[in-house]
């Protein structure tokens, strides 16, 4: 069975919580296996499949490894626009001119992925995402990049400062901007007479998917951002470095078909569920419990009893008063030798300062650890 409670251990202390059982001693990720005694294999040099909802990785390669991602970076781009329709700064309604800049370097005379914007057309925010989800236009992304910001140069700023705040891309579209996530699905987008289909080969797959972006280069090979659901479950697969576009689709199709066959989601706790509790300085009490904001679950192996490696990491001891909600750690669950989840922790009851003796005596209890510490690291 599934511990009840995780105990925590601060970011400058060492040690782990083995959550055992049920769920007993998992392979590195790279060794999960779709048939007993053979290894799941994929041509591409750079691959990571993750669970949509709780962000387990089921599998990965090279995935912390910088690469070229083509135009799978207009992900970014639309991301940023999404923003600012969400955030009420644009409308979808609003009208951007196709520059000759936009039409020259990516319209037609480009030969690249276009909509075919006309030159100097005023064309309106909507379509200009259409034409960048689901023709990979680059016409339409400098249109949007200068209606929005100028130029292309004050618009990359606006990409880079958003990507910092996010995580995972794809995952943070489909949770966050539903209503337009289903243009990444359509098939196909007409625009000044010229009706293209969407570059997304496995839409037509029967395989659940819906999303997200494709993109190749010389240089980086074929990618690609994808995502597909089956029986309420969805995985997001992000590869790149294939060499042929059969190869990128064969290869992709084979990694979500082995993800949605080879796992099964397990829960680790349940929502509002005490996971461990943090030590604090100065508090009225000497500990907060910890919960996260909802259930957390986790794709395992089907039919496979295996263990998950988990620690409870904090910053500590946390400085009293704390409010309910309080951002205090996080939880971090391992496979193997990958980090598969993270889970933001926080204060499941607010504590308020203790008094002038618990103070003292906190300060006496941290001084004598640290004097311990600092004795310890000279022997």
């Amino acid at each position: 069975m599934i511990p009840t409670a995780a105990r925590c251990v601060p970011a400058r202390w060492t040690g782990a919580l083995v959550l055992a059982g049920a769920l007993g001693l998992l392979a590195p990720a790279a060794a999960q296996t779709p048939k007993p005694g053979e290894a799941f294999q994929i041509s591409a040099p750079y691959v990571i499949l993750i669970d949509a909802e709780s962000g387990t990785v089921l599998f990965e390669k090279n995935a912390d490894t910088l690469m070229e991602p083509s135009s799978m970076a207009k992900m970014m781009t639309i991301e940023v626009v999404f923003k600012a329709i969400k955030d009420g700064k644009l409308s979808p309604d609003q009208e951007f001119i196709i520059s000759e800049n936009a039409w020259r370097r990516g319209g037609a005379p480009s030969h690249g992925s276009t909509m075919y914007a006309a030159i100097h057309s005023r064309v309106k925010v909507i379509d200009l995402l259409k034409g960048a989800i689901i023709q990979s236009g680059n016409d339409s992304c400098i249109a949007l990049a200068e209606g929005m910001a100028g130029n292309e140069n004050a618009f990359a700023e606006l990409m880079i400062k958003r990507a910092r705040e996010l995580a995972k891309l794809a995952q943070h579209i489909i949770r966050t901007y539903p209503d337009y996530y289903r243009f990444f699905g359509e098939r196909e987008f007409t625009w000044n007479k010229i009706r293209q289909f969407n570059r997304n080969p496995l839409l037509t797959l029967n395989i659940g998917a819906d999303g997200l972006k494709t993109g190749s280069t010389r240089e980086a090979g074929f990618g690609l951002a994808a995502s597909a659901v089956q029986n309420n479950l969805r995985l997001i697969a992000v590869v790149n470095g294939f060499k042929t576009q059969k190869e990128r689709q064969d290869e992709t199709k084979k990694l979500i078909e082995w993800g949605f066959k080879g796992f099964e989601s397990r829960f680790l706790f349940a929502e509002g569920q005490v996971i461990g509790d943090a030590r604090l300085f100065g508090g009225a009490r000497g500990r907060v419990p910890l919960v996260a904001k909802g259930a957390i679950r986790l794709l395992v192996p089907r039919n496979s009893p295996e263990r998950v490696l988990a620690r409870v990491v904090y910053t500590g001891p946390v400085r009293a008063p704390i409010d309910k909600g309080q951002a205090i750690g996080l939880l971090k669950v391992w496979r193997g030798e990958h980090v598969v989840l993270e889970v933001p922790l926080q204060a499941a009851e607010a504590v308020d300062k203790g008094s002038l003796s618990q103070r003292a005596f906190d300060a006496a209890t941290e001084l004598v650890i640290n004097l311990f510490r600092a004795g310890v690291q000279k022997l």
